[in-house]
């Protein structure tokens, strides 16, 4: 099994965690739509950098938002997201293509369920498209409960205190 470790980003891991996302996973997959041709055009990149820039100020920042790296044996493969609003928090998640169907997503919802816990979230939503099987898979695996309609599907756990 993988040793899956979530390090929360700073402006150097936020370079290498793009690197990645440049070498292995496709735009659409790592940040919201970005106007302009597809690829990894140096406006969606600077879009990238800015998105995680902005939310490095942790659950404490105007955002609520922690970006975690998500490493496995020193290797950075990913990202997952944690928003907290009160008591309820939502999450989302990408992998490098390398790295998936190993278990690492599974893995990293875990640690993020922890983490969620530990900030006194008592509901973790995410969602997803219809189509992308794995991370389906990964949410009814950690025990989510999903409404689908034809374009989203929508998860939520419910945490133990």
């Amino acid at each position: 099994m993988l040793d899956v470790q979530l390090t929360p980003l700073d402006d150097a891991l936020t370079e290498r965690l793009l690197a990645v996302a440049v070498a292995d996973a496709d735009p659409t997959e790592v940040t919201p739509p970005v106007d302009g041709p597809p690829g990894w055009t140096r406006e969606r990149r600077d879009f990238f950098r800015a998105f995680h820039q902005e939310r490095q100020g942790g659950l404490a920042g105007p955002l609520r938002t922690v970006m975690y790296a998500i490493t496995t044996e020193d290797r950075l493969v990913g990202m997952i997201r944690l928003t907290i609003e009160g008591d309820e928090a939502e999450t989302g998640m990408w992998l490098a293509r390398t790295a998936r169907g190993q278990g690492v997503a599974t893995q990293a919802l875990h640690r993020l369920l922890y983490e969620a816990r530990r900030a006194g979230a008592r509901t973790v939503e995410a969602d997803t498209t219809p189509g992308n099987h794995p991370a389906l898979a990964t949410l009814r695996g950690a025990g989510a409960v999903l409404e689908a309609n034809p374009d989203k599907v929508y998860a939520r756990l419910e945490l133990d205190s």
